[in-house]
């Protein structure tokens, strides 16, 4: 029984598991299973003559006495020190190649710095825009309350501003958040200081919890009560030193009309990447019981066009209570409402100036979507500067496949081949960097310079994140280039390093090189075609018909002065013909709406007005449908009539939208009811990509100042015309300059961002062809070059010219008829189902545009393939073949 037990043990038992585990960590791999064979037999052997204590124990030592030089497998830091000392021979390697392959050399990089630069400028453009308002401490826990604004079966529409009612209810009646300020822009008037001097000032009301929410540092006061009192003003220090130069402004009065303000703080300028950005506040509780705002808006839940609110959460607090009540506070809200839905919700800080787009925008934004077509263009530019590399890389393999060959025969691994050619194309994006960084700085004065809309939102000045970021994208580049070229060399077997990689392929029949060439030309189609479909479309903006005429008409701001004064100045003037009043200029983007109501005091619509003289209509040749012209002037204020567009009519079905029977028929909006004594034919009240909206005419105050004079002007000198306009203007203000533009160059000014953006792809597109064209040009000369003999021996056959050239070039002229094919119905479905779905009103896409595009590029690329081809078809046969 004792034998029995002691041969079931002996079966059981096993070497020591620490021995084992010691044994596998340092054996080098390809002699380990044989080496643990040996062991595990010699243990069993020994587990039978000598038991389990001296087997274990002759194991662990045979263990250690295997811990031998040629056993060891070479530590990690090793094989670190080794890919350490083969950098410095990349690196040589690299150097070699780069200056026996001049030609290549320079289109990779040329390519390369071309491209990066375009993705220097995007990273330098979207990290101002990430970081914006990031110096407010609080800046993870600041929102604001945004409004949505549902009408009947109309579009909805986001506004960034909110219903003076609802900032009171929320402030005074919501828990879940820290603090709550409200804004409310517009205070424009003329400030007088010590009595004397007048300059222009601009500011905005903000209530007392302006800087509990946000982090503006004051220099002087107390930012908890500095806007707790009525007429306290909050001045910035480059306003301060305005009104007041060097001395002390904290105390001090500045007048406004007839008001004394005191200044209550002082709060360094406003940094450059903020979303607010003003010259001063003013207390909220100013302008709180004023009359306009007490019977215009106060009560009101409609009107949401002119107030804004922002809140903080508390540390670990989260929105889903507030929104909650948001959504009661609506719901109650809305049920005095008809056919009308106003809901509230709230929008974090981060997302304000790169985020979704609202209107009535406060500070500056920047479409998301927008953000990512420029990420996109950057990305197809710079693929394409590595689709150069790969290309050039791969068709240079049959004179690097020996120096492939060699390496692998002294014996370099597939880790040695490719870590040689990712260092070479990182070589050439860091040396592609220097001359990217070069042109960034040309670029970034120049794309300033597009418009004031990039100078505004961004200041692209250097810091060190910046350039650390460049740095990253030069190597990403150099690997993104270098990784294909890289794993098709170290794959290479010595024995095939003499046949010729071009051969390669992605797809069954199609060549590598020709699939990247396809892709290069049919980026830069589209990108051309874009173009062109792009500025066809602004021009189409341009001169839209908008309803009205706008020719000749200069448009000249009042600042706060009285029209008739400057009216009865400019009457005196020859070239002056009909003077016309309005209290904003249409069409060029800017609304300015209220609540309209018909018969149902529960059914309100939103109304886009202008307040007019009775010379604006015929000035601008307005179209009548029914009625007239104003026929009273207001008497202090007793408005009685208005002039509507025929959507009006359709809104509220008034007289079955028959114009001559709406004639008297009364509006209620703004407490006062106002009867319809002309209907106009519908006219384009905001910009054409919007939709024709119920909109008005009221007349103009006799007694308001500010507002624009609209002047008919002939003028066959323009230059002298309008110094006597100026002096006309001098002698009723001599403070401001003179503001004046014609209608049809404001139109344009309205276009600019949209011309903005045609510009960018425009450019695009000039790199992109640039870099295809460079690309095409290498393969070209490439080509030419391998197949040089044979041209030759066709030429001494009989082969003429005309046919050589043809059979050099047919395989590229293939190509571009194939990238057009690709590129021309892409682009159009893509305007005709995506970008121009946005518009209401545009051009149709005309194919002639898209084709002049294509011939544009078409002729670039027969010129290169032309030229070259033609070279190797007049070469001399026998200075090729007189060494065969």
């Amino acid at each position: 029984m004792k034998t029995t037990s002691n041969k079931t043990s002996n079966e059981k038992a096993q070497p020591p598991r620490w021995a084992e585990n010691f044994l596998a960590w340092y054996c080098r791999p390809r002699i380990l299973e044989d080496l643990q064979g040996d062991l595990n037999e010699y243990f069993d052997r020994n587990l039978q003559s000598k038991g389990v204590r001296y087997a274990r124990l002759i194991y662990i030592l045979d263990v250690l006495k295997f811990f031998r030089f040629y056993t060891v497998k070479k530590p990690d830091f090793l094989n670190l020190f080794i890919h350490y000392i083969m950098i410095g021979s990349y690196l040589k390697t690299s150097r070699r190649s780069l200056v026996r392959n001049k030609l290549f050399s320079f289109i990779n990089i040329i390519g390369l710095a071309i491209s990066m630069s375009v993705g220097l400028l995007v990273i330098a453009f979207l990290t101002d825009l990430l970081s914006y308002d990031n110096f407010h401490v609080k800046k993870d826990r600041i929102y604001r309350v945004v409004t949505k604004n549902e009408v009947d079966e109309q579009p909805a529409m986001n506004f960034a501003s909110m219903s003076l009612k609802a900032g009171k209810k929320i402030k005074e009646s919501f828990t879940g958040f820290e603090d709550i300020t409200l804004l409310r822009p517009g205070f424009s008037t003329d400030a007088k200081v010590n009595k004397t001097t007048v300059l222009p000032f601009s500011a905005w009301w903000a209530d007392d919890s302006f800087f509990k929410v946000f982090t503006f540092p004051m220099l002087e006061g107390d930012p908890l009560t500095a806007l707790q009192e009525p007429y306290s003003l909050v001045l910035t220090e480059k306003t301060a030193k305005k009104l007041f130069g060097e001395s002390g402004a904290l105390g001090k009065s500045v007048q406004f009309d007839t008001l004394n303000y005191t200044v209550t703080g002082i709060i360094k300028d406003i940094p450059n990447l903020s979303h607010l950005r003003f010259e001063a506040l003013v207390s909220f509780s100013s302008v709180e019981n004023a009359e306009w705002l007490v019977k215009g808006e106060k009560e009101s839940w409609d009107h949401i066009y002119s107030n804004y609110a922002y809140f903080t959460l508390p540390k670990n607090g989260n929105t889903n209570s507030l929104q909650r009540n948001l959504d009661q506070l609506s719901a109650s809200e809305n049920k005095g409402l008809k056919n009308r839905k106003i809901s509230l919700s709230v929008q974090p800080l981060s997302t304000i100036t790169l985020g979704r787009h609202y209107s009535n925008e406060i500070g500056h934004s920047f479409p998301v979507a927008v953000a990512w077509i420029l990420v996109g263009l950057a990305f197809v530019v710079i693929l394409s500067a590595c689709f150069n590399y790969t290309n050039l890389s791969i068709a240079r393999s049959l004179r690097r496949s020996k120096e492939v060959g060699v390496r692998k025969i002294v014996g370099a691994l597939r880790s040695h081949v490719l870590g040689q050619f990712v260092t070479e194309s990182v070589l050439i994006a860091l040396l592609a960097l220097i001359f990217s960084f070069l042109l960034f700085l040309v670029l970034r004065e120049q794309f300033m310079l597009l418009d004031q809309f990039p100078e505004n939102l961004v200041a692209l000045e250097l810091s060190p994140r910046i350039v650390f970021y460049f740095i990253i994208l030069a190597v990403v580049v150099g690997i993104s280039a270098g990784f294909l070229p890289a794993i098709f060399f170290s794959r290479m077997k010595a024995i095939q390093v003499l046949k010729d990689a071009s051969g390669l392929k992605v797809f069954r029949q199609v060549n590598l090189r020709k699939v990247l060439i396809l892709v290069q030309y049919t980026f830069s189609l589209m990108f051309i075609t874009a173009t062109m479909i792009g500025y066809h479309q602004y021009k189409g903006f341009l001169a839209f018909d908008l309803g009205f005429n706008t020719e000749n008409i200069l448009n000249i701001r009042m600042q706060g002065n009285k029209s008739e004064l400057l009216k009865k100045e400019l009457a005196e003037i020859p070239e002056v013909g009909m003077i016309a009043r309005s209290n904003m200029i249409t069409s060029l983007g800017s609304l300015y709406g209220t609540s309209m109501k018909y018969k149902d005091p529960r059914d309100s619509a939103t109304l886009y007005q202008n307040f007019v003289d009775a010379g604006h209509l015929p000035l601008h040749g307005h179209r009548f449908l029914a009625g007239g012209n104003f026929t009273t002037k207001p008497l202090k204020g007793n408005e009685t009539q208005i002039i509507v567009n025929q959507q009006v009519l359709k809104r509220f079905n008034i007289a079955n939208r028959n114009p001559q029977k709406a004639l008297g028929e009364v509006l209620q909006m703004d407490g006062k009811k106002l009867a319809i004594v002309g209907v106009l034919k519908d006219f384009h009240y905001g910009t054409v990509e919007k939709e024709i909206e119920p909109t008005a005419f009221r007349y103009y105050d006799e007694e308001s100042t500010g507002g624009y004079l609209n002047v008919a002007v002939k003028s066959a000198d323009w230059s002298e015309t309008r110094a006597r306009i100026e002096q006309a203007w001098r002698k009723i203000d001599k403070v401001h300059p003179l503001d004046a533009k014609f209608y049809n160059e404001q139109i344009e000014l309205a276009y600019s961002q949209f011309l903005m953006m045609v510009k960018i792809i425009g450019f695009i597109t000039f790199l992109a062809i640039c870099i295809a064209s460079m690309g095409l040009f290498g393969m070209v000369v490439f080509t030419t070059e391998t197949r040089l003999k044979e041209i030759s021996i066709r030429k001494v056959l009989g082969a003429s010219e005309g046919g050589l050239v043809f059979l050099l070039s047919k395989g590229f002229l293939f190509l571009l008829v194939i990238a057009t094919l690709l590129a021309v119905p892409a682009t159009y479905l893509f305007f005709d189902k995506i970008v121009l779905t946005n518009f209401a009103y545009h051009a149709p896409i005309n194919l002639n545009i898209m084709l002049a595009g294509i011939s544009v590029v078409m002729f670039i690329a027969f010129v290169m393939i032309g030229s070259q081809t033609l070279l190797a078809a007049r070469s001399n046969p026998a200075k090729v073949l007189k060494s065969d």
